[in-house]
This record gives structure tokens, C-alpha cells and sequence, in this order.
């Protein structure tokens, strides 16, 4: 009997695969078995959810689909998983709130759905609709300590004595919360705090918020190694000593990009662009930190010998991956905040490529991150030093990019654009290359899907009240201004 010939030896195979993180020869061998013997939903749905892990959203859209026809079990799931695909992956979210919307048919109780569909209306702008999800949510979960964080910031609190407080300070104490439940919890206080000006408070309830994410990670020792991370920037630089903008042929238009620190009003940005009729918004698009990742790791030492042909055959990917997403615009933005890292493989890959470097007040900037609760992978957030340290790193790297394209790297400050809006906006838009738009002054009216923390401030009026913000917090971020020096007052 061949390996074909017995199905429990081929899953045996694929879990294994799986397991020692070889995706491919996962896939491939559900393929096979599933060529054999299709009437297994069950398979259909581990082969789909490798799909998407591997970034075949198309592929896994149609195993899910065969795994529904097939009888799979929680059929609900199998919906929730699509909703997820098409709308953290595909952008579609009309398709997304289509099939979270059967999911519930199907089982009105299924809390994963109703959170995502929330989650999914907040995106869109809907705040009563996202706001009525999650009380619905509450009152069938009350532990769902997300969802809580979530409904916090959206519904906001009146003053000091609102009963929100109260319920977000216990679901904190509770001996049954998880760390990563408290450090979601903190996060969502220290920002209805600073709502009502109880900033100390805030600053405290940020500084246990960001204890707890570290508590969650469960690793030991410091999870932001400074000599690692500048030996890191030394060696991107290393690799890019001179521009390479011979290296790959040019092609049709490519993304603009638009990076910088996180919170630095990227999203702010990218709106702005997407009010225009020629551009559509791609998001934070995972392709460049993927492939640096992967395919070439160990990266930056892979480009010493990466082929000019496999250069050109990973920017026709990267064209291909994204041709759905611009839905024929000619212009698609790729808002990935740290491709600041990557500009050197970006302008390689894409020698014509624009890039949009957002920029604010640092100490702004690095407040920011503090009170926002990040993926575990920016370990630098959770430490005022470590933000400082990787402040600098990012200054030093981005003088570097600018040294060989600084043509093509505009500078989009946030504190200008708030103060006076215009010139700031026709000096993005010319550096586009795009006509001026009259309704590129009123980005807050665009009918998107943000997914992002900027959610809610982008679909209001330019306001000033975040610009300058740190002086709140003054006498809290001394050290931190000390640490950054001429970079606290000079910007990026």
C-alpha cells in the first residue's frame, strides 16, 4: 500500500508538516488526500485555514466553501472564518458582514461573530450599530473582557463618577482575567481617564496596562533588546549602501507608501489619499514584512545574492497579490507603518515607488504608543526608554533612506496638517502625482473601512487637541524627553 492509498497516513503527514511549519507540504498533501477522498469536511477545513495562513485567500475561500457543501460540523465557524478572510485580508467588507450575518442566523449566541461583526461596524464608521453588538454581546458574555475594552472606548463616560469605570477597574481586579484581558482593560481606562483630563490617573493606569502586556508574552528576560535592535539598523544600512534603482525593470504604477513610527498619522494620511477618485485604501498590507520574513530571510544578508529575476518575480507577486484590492483604481496605498525599515528592499523592488513618511511632535508620538495596546511583536511599546531608544534607531535609519531617495520620501507632518490644512494637503497630493480633489479637505466623510486605533479620529474634522498633547503629561515624560534630546524638539 503507496502513502496514496491510506488517508490516515496522509493527514498523519500533513499535521507534521504543519507542526515543523513546512505550510506548503501541509497544503500539499491535504490536496492530495482530498483528490481521493473529497467527502471529508473536515479536511477541506484544516486545507482552508492553511490557505489563508500561507496568504491564498482566493484558495481558502473555496476549500471553506467545499468544506459547507461537504456537511462540515459549526457551520457558523466556517462563516465567522470567512467574514475574517474577506474582511481582514480582502478588504470587502459588505462580503464580510455577509457572512458574519449567517453565522448568527445560524446561532444567534455565537459571541466570536457578534464581536467580529462589532468590530467590523466600528471599522465602517457605524458606531450605534458596533455599539449595540457589543452590549448584546455583554449580556450574553459579561467575561468578554475584549469586547468590554472595546465598548469602553466607544461609548466614552460622562465624568469621573460614570459606572464604565467602575466595571472596567473590577474586570481589571478580577482574579480570573488574564494578563493580556488586564493589559486590554488598562489600555481602554487609561483612555477614558485622559478623556475627562484625570491625567495622572491615566498615566498610572497606562503603566499597569503596559506591565500586563508584558506579563502575557511569558518570556524571560527584556522583550526589547536595544543592542540587538541598532545592530539591526547597522545592518540594513550595511545592506543599502547605495540606491539599487537599477535592479528590477520598471513596471505599471506601484502603491504609494505611506510609513513611519506608529501613531505618527498614517492613517490620517492614507484617508486623506483615499478621498480622492483615483486612489483606493489597501490598509496595512503584511506583504513586505512577510517576505522579509520568508522568502528572504535571513534578511538583510539574503539581497547579497538574491537573483535579479527572483527581485522581479517577487514584485510580480506583489502587483498580483494586490490587483483585487485596488478594484481598478489606479492608485492603491499600502499603509504599513514600519516598512520604514524596508524602504531600501521597497525602492528596489518598485524604483519609481512614493514614499509618504508621517511624521508628529515625538514626545506626542511616543505617548501615543504608550497608551495604546500593541502586538506583542512591538515590545518596544511597553517601555517609555525602549520607545525613546527606538525612536532614535528609526531617525537614524530614515536620515539614511534619505540620503539615497530623498526625492521620492515626502515628509507628511501631522502638527502642519492640523494647523493649516490645505498646504499640506496639495503638497501630498502634487507629490502623488494626483490633481487637487476638493474632497480631499473633507476625508472624514469617506465610506471605508479603517482598521486601525485612528478609527474614530479619522472619520471626525481635523482637531487640534491631540497636537501637544504630551504637555498634559509633562512632569511624567521628563525622563523621556531627556532621553530622545534634540530629538524631542527637532521631529523625524
Amino acid at each position: 500500500m503507496t502513502l496514496d492509498d491510506d488517508p490516515r497516513a496522509l493527514l498523519q503527514q500533513a499535521s507534521l508538516h504543519e507542526s515543523s511549519g513546512r505550510l506548503t507540504d501541509a497544503i500539499a498533501a491535504y490536496e492530495r488526500l482530498l483528490r481521493q477522498w473529497p467527502a471529508l469536511p473536515n479536511s477541506w477545513y484544516n486545507l482552508a485555514r492553511l490557505q489563508r495562513r500561507a496568504g491564498h485567500f482566493d484558495a481558502a475561500l473555496a476549500s471553506y466553501r467545499e468544506a459547507l457543501n461537504r456537511g462540515v460540523t459549526q457551520p457558523e465557524e466556517v462563516h465567522l472564518n470567512l467574514g475574517v478572510i474577506y474582511s481582514d485580508c480582502l478588504r470587502r467588507a459588505d462580503d464580510a458582514e455577509r457572512e458574519l450575518g449567517i453565522a448568527l442566523a445560524l446561532n444567534p449566541s455565537y459571541v466570536p461573530a457578534l464581536l467580529n461583526l462589532a468590530n467590523l461596524n466600528e471599522d465602517r464608521g457605524r458606531r450605534d450599530q458596533a455599539r449595540a453588538l457589543y452590549e448584546r454581546l455583554l449580556a450574553l458574555d459579561p467575561a468578554c473582557h475584549e469586547a468590554l475594552a472595546r465598548y469602553a472606548r466607544l461609548r466614552g463616560v460622562s465624568g469621573p463618577d460614570d459606572p464604565l469605570l467602575s466595571r472596567l477597574k473590577q474586570a481589571i481586579d478580577s482574579a480570573g482575567t488574564t494578563a493580556q484581558d488586564k493589559a486590554s482593560l488598562g489600555f481602554a481606562l487609561g483612555q477614558l481617564l485622559d478623556a475627562i483630563q484625570s491625567y495622572d490617573a491615566a498615566f498610572a493606569a497606562c503603566l499597569e496596562a503596559n506591565a500586563h502586556s508584558r506579563a502575557s508574552v511569558n518570556a524571560p528576560g527584556p522583550l526589547y533588546d536595544r543592542a540587538q535592535h541598532a545592530q539591526t539598523i547597522d545592518q540594513i544600512i550595511a545592506a543599502f549602501p547605495a540606491a539599487r534603482i537599477e535592479a528590477v525593470a520598471r513596471g505599471p504604477t506601484p502603491p504609494i507608501f505611506i510609513c513611519g513610527m506608529f501613531r505618527s498619522g498614517s492613517t490620517l494620511a492614507e484617508q486623506v489619499l483615499a478621498s480622492h477618485t483615483r486612489v483606493r485604501a489597501g490598509g496595512e498590507i503584511s506583504f513586505i514584512p512577510n517576505l522579509v520574513q520568508t522568502r528572504l530571510a535571513p534578511y538583510p544578508a539574503s539581497l547579497s545574492s538574491v537573483s535579479k529575476q527572483d527581485l522581479a518575480e517577487i514584485a510580480e507577486q506583489y502587483r498580483s497579490t494586490l490587483a483585487e484590492l485596488a478594484q481598478g483604481a489606479p492608485h492603491l496605498t499600502d499603509k504599513r507603518p514600519d516598512n520604514f525599515l524596508h524602504i531600501g528592499l521597497i525602492k528596489t523592488l518598485f524604483p519609481d515607488a512614493k514614499i509618504v513618511h508621517t511624521t508628529r511632535n515625538p514626545l506626542d508620538n511616543a505617548l501615543s504608543i504608550f497608551f495604546l495596546h500593541l502586538e506583542p511583536s512591538m515590545a518596544y511599546a511597553l517601555d517609555l526608554g525602549d520607545i525613546s531608544h527606538y525612536y532614535r534607531e528609526y531617525r537614524r535609519l530614515m536620515a539614511h533612506w534619505k540620503a539615497l531617495y530623498g526625492a521620492d520620501i515626502l515628509d507628511f507632518d501631522y502638527d502642519a496638517l492640523v494647523r493649516e490644512p490645505r498646504p499640506a494637503v496639495e503638497r501630498l497630493l502634487d507629490f502623488c502625482g494626483l490633481d487637487w480633489e476638493e474632497a480631499c479637505m473633507s476625508f472624514d466623510r469617506v465610506n471605508n473601512s479603517v482598521r486601525t486605533a485612528s478609527v474614530w479620529q479619522v472619520r471626525q474634522p481635523l482637531y487640534r487637541h491631540a497636537s501637544g498633547r504630551w504637555k498634559n503629561y509633562e512632569r511624567h515624560l521628563a525622563p523621556l524627553r531627556d532621553m530622545l534630546g534634540d530629538s524631542a524638539v527637532l521631529g523625524a
